[in-house]
């Protein structure tokens, strides 16, 4: 079965978005059950305090729409990063995790309708003869949001914001100072 050109449009936005030269992308096998159409790229950056955060974008094309979308391409996000302890102590960071993707969205000027998510920190322990860090504490951003237009480059540009945000990058064309 051909793709529909809207969703070919829409897959060539996504890969036409400039990013940082921190950002690794792949493309990989996206979901088969979830839309009839689909595409899906892996991202990782370490930031520099080498933090890593890892994340996945998928999106979703149903020709006919999807009440529960309210449109016909959704976009789903996945972001890990690891975090200091420092960090992961603060009671609010949900929040804050949650108000990178936002205002990614918002300034990027992706057009968007239900928006919904999750912020999950975790801390591990580890104990006796495993290897790695006695500690180690992550924050998982889960999201997904209708795209209002074929035209995604704003989305992914804010979905490439968000990853660089989250390790703590600057924004593009600001220096920090050591």
């Amino acid at each position: 079965m051909t793709e529909p050109e809207l969703f070919q449009r829409a897959v060539a936005t996504l890969r036409s978005v400039r990013t940082r030269p921190e950002l690794e992308l792949t493309e990989v096998r996206p979901p088969q059950r979830l839309a009839p159409w689909s595409f899906a790229l892996t991202a990782e950056v370490t930031g520099p305090a080498d933090e890593l955060s890892t994340g996945r974008l998928v999106l979703l094309h149903d020709p006919d729409g999807v009440e529960a979308w309210s449109g016909v391409f959704r976009l789903v996000a996945y972001v890990r990063v690891e975090l200091d302890a420092e960090l992961a102590a603060d009671p609010l960071l949900p929040e804050v995790g949650w108000s990178w993707l936002v205002e990614a969205l918002e300034v990027a000027g992706a057009g968007f309708v239900a928006l919904g998510g999750t912020v999950t920190q975790t801390s591990s322990a580890r104990f006796g003869d495993i290897a790695g860090p006695a500690r180690t504490d992550d924050l998982e951003l889960r999201a997904s949001w209708t795209a209002q237009t074929a035209d995604l480059a704003a989305h992914g540009t804010a979905f490439f914001d968000v990853m660089a945000t989250a390790v703590g990058l600057p924004p593009v064309g600001v220096s920090t100072l050591r």
